[in-house]
């Protein structure tokens, strides 16, 4: 808390006890100067003679603005008079502003009317935040007038954030150039911006019940910044902080789940066509190591196993449950799976709070807390962990093992992972259906996959976040070692706003996700088959070790697009060297183009493009490889395949270890020269210059949110 934070608790109190949810403009002013964030000069006058006494105290021009706790809106109310440069014209203004509060609210209690020094010139920015339903505090920044009033050119950090993190809020937005100064005009006090940014994030994490903070205008020049108005709604009633497990129980819970002794089917059947009997026939066929207790009263043997009435006859420790029955029968049975202690309930059945039953939801979260019984869903397809043949879905199991972990809300985005897995190869270690979330989310499941040595690459479908804050504390530790990809649904507002507040309504739309995710080291993915593609290619690409990119060509017009495409993803094109140009015209012909892209022409024999790439992958001063293949009968699509995959694999074996993609274009034979690249390690895709680049934009987002790359 700030040495000033006495202050701002006595105002708090006192608008508590008077039963308000705003701060008039004098107390913001106080709370303000408690953290050291700067106001203009000013005064509160109770008649028109001490407004025009302090005017003069405080030097014109001046503003006035009424004072009063039930007027909130103040230019409404045409409670506000900016400019007055007399004492004639203040005395003026005064009345004024009087005459017209009383005429908009009879009723309203006046302390008095504000008078302000004017401030002005330099860059009118804004400096808020808000108590946002998933993170809680955000604070956020933008630059004011038509900027923020009509292109929304705004930004946001998670309240605390450092000096580092409020500088680079300024460096996040649009319009970032201006505050540096273009066309001969000076730039702003970054470091005096930056603190404000930083103060508002303290203050309102420090007082919870500050549920809104606008400064709006702030006005910032290259002496320094001040906020020309404040704006402070309040939560004298805020919500507490969200329950958190210790990490350390987490894993205890996780690792039972993951890797289970045994598992026990509630509701198991003989019956084809049942939930019961595909998370029974796949856990069987899909080669589990552990044992497998059936659950069913009116059977005594399922599949080959003994069937037990209920978990509590069964005489061996269950680590896990699957439940496969109608959401009426799963409270009763669940309070004899907490009684056996059982470590995790897999909750397939819908019924509960996505059809409206909030209280069943309820009740089975309160069973589960109360055994220590961690619940995954309910409304899910179930779950499964590759290095242990562990298929308890109701979907198919396949054999495709590998390094990538998926989760999904939706059973529906489960399928199209399972389908596109399956279809491309994409080995997994685990694909988990979270539902509902009524316990365990993505904080849960990232805390496991973070040190399961299986799983080398996290992607996580999301229509919502339980605990964002949470979230962010997990994916921000665990993507410095491994990518984190979010495709995040549903790009709507976010819950209610105050209407009359600027900072509120930027904070009501997805930017708050996009920037947030971000400053947690997230990729985030725009669609589904993008999630998909990133969680497929990442893990087998090498991390870049700098920024320079270079394009390799055998057609021109793919080499225009594939530019575009790097220009589009922040991919940064190598100014190539007059030696490195020289170094790779001599194996080009000379109608070819070197430079940046590097244009071997169509023409040329399998050795131009062996050579260029060896040349692009062994000079250390370029860091990734963007190839643009398209169809000759001088170098046929497997032909280059071929030859790319051996040059790639040469390197590799050398240390000359780069991200290398590629698109190729041509006859329906690219879309096998493709597969072949995928699977020797080379990111490839037919008839399109955007998705390899796409892709590699992704690997660049993750190396350097976690400070992989150099200088």
């Amino acid at each position: 808390m700030a040495s000033g934070g006495d202050g701002v608790r006595e105002v708090l109190e006192k608008a508590r006890a008077e039963g308000r949810t705003a701060l008039t403009a004098p107390e913001g002013r106080k709370v303000c100067e408690a953290y050291g964030i700067a106001t203009p000069g000013e005064g509160l006058a109770a008649s028109a003679d001490e407004a025009v006494r302090l005017a003069e105290e405080i030097g014109f021009p001046v503003v006035l603005k009424i004072v009063s706790p039930d007027i909130l809106h103040k230019t409404e109310a045409g409670g506000v008079v900016v400019g007055p440069r007399t004492a004639q014209d203040v005395r003026a203004a005064y009345e004024q502003i009087m005459t017209s509060a009383r005429a908009y609210d009879a009723e309203a209690s006046i302390d008095g009317v504000q008078v302000q020094k004017m401030v002005g010139g330099g860059h009118e920015v804004i400096i808020g935040a808000v108590t946002d339903p998933t993170f809680g505090k955000v604070v956020a920044f933008g630059l004011g007038g038509v900027l923020v009033e009509v292109l929304k050119d705004v930004t946001f950090r998670l309240a605390p954030l450092t000096g580092e993190e409020a500088l680079g809020m300024l460096d996040d937005v649009r319009s970032a150039e201006l505050l540096r100064g273009v066309r001969g005009a000076e730039g702003v006090h970054r470091e005096a911006l930056a603190g404000m940014i930083e103060r508002v994030g303290a203050l309102v994490s420090d007082f919870p019940e500050i549920a809104e903070i606008d400064l709006n205008p702030v006005f910032a020049d290259a002496s320094g910044a001040t906020a020309a108005d404040v704006r402070i709604l309040l939560d004298l009633d805020p919500a507490p902080p969200r329950r958190r497990i210790p990490p350390e129980e987490i894993l205890s819970s996780m690792n039972r789940v993951f890797k289970p002794r045994a598992v026990a089917v509630i509701g198991a059947s003989a019956e084809t066509g049942k939930i019961g009997n595909s998370v029974m026939r796949n856990l069987i066929d899909g080669g589990y190591r552990g044992r497998v207790f059936p659950i069913n009263p009116k059977a005594t043997e399922i599949m080959g196993l003994p069937a037990y009435p209920s978990i509590s006859a069964v005489p061996y420790d269950v680590d896990v449950a699957v439940f496969a029955i109608p959401a009426k029968f799963v409270a009763a049975a669940l309070e004899e799976v907490g009684a056996a202690g059982v470590a995790g309930a897999v909750m397939i059945p819908s019924g509960f709070a996505e059809t409206g039953n909030v209280a069943g939801q309820d009740e089975i979260l309160e069973i589960a807390r109360r055994h220590g019984v961690r619940i995954l869903g309910p409304n899910i397809y179930g779950y499964y962990y590759t290095p242990e043949n562990l298929c308890a879905t109701f979907c198919t199991p396949y054999d495709v093992k590998g390094s990538v972990a998926l989760t999904s809300q939706s059973g529906g985005i489960g399928m199209a992972i399972l389908g596109f897995s399956r279809t491309t190869k994409m080995g997994v270690s685990a694909i988990v259906g979270v539902g509902n979330k009524a316990d365990i989310d993505e904080d849960d499941l990232l805390t496991f996959f973070e040190q399961d040595d299986n799983t080398r690459c996290v992607a996580m479908h999301m229509e919502d976040l339980k605990d964002g804050r949470g979230f962010v504390e997990v994916a921000r530790r665990v993507s410095r070692t491994k990518p984190v990809i979010v495709l995040k649904a549903g790009r709507t507002a976010m819950g209610a706003r105050a209407a009359g507040s600027h900072t509120g309504a930027l904070a009501g739309d997805d930017k708050v996700y996009d920037d947030i995710l971000r400053q947690a080291g997230v990729v985030r993915a725009p669609g589904l088959n993008d999630m998909l593609e990133y969680a497929r290619s990442l893990p087998m690409m090498p991390t870049p070790k700098g920024e320079n990119v270079v394009i390799i060509t055998g057609a021109g017009g793919s080499g225009v697009l594939l530019s575009d495409a790097c220009v589009d993803n922040g991919l940064s094109l190598m100014e190539i060297p007059p030696d490195l140009d020289e170094a790779f015209r001599a194996f080009i012909p000379p109608f070819g183009a070197a430079g940046n892209p590097i244009d071997i022409t169509g023409g040329e024999p399998p050795s131009t493009y062996a050579n260029t790439v060896r040349l692009g992958l062994t000079d250390e001063r370029i860091h990734a490889l963007v190839l643009g293949y398209w169809h000759t009968i001088v170098t046929p699509p497997m032909v280059f395949a071929e030859l790319i995959a051996r040059v790639v694999a040469e390197e590799r074996a050398k240390g000359n270890d780069k991200p290398v993609v590629a698109s190729l274009a041509g006859d329906t034979e690219v879309e096998d020269a493709c597969d072949y690249l995928f699977e020797h390690g080379v990111v490839a895709y037919p008839y399109t210059t955007e998705k390899p680049v796409a892709v590699l934009g992704a690997k660049y987002r993750w190396a350097r949110a976690a400070g992989l790359l150099q200088g």
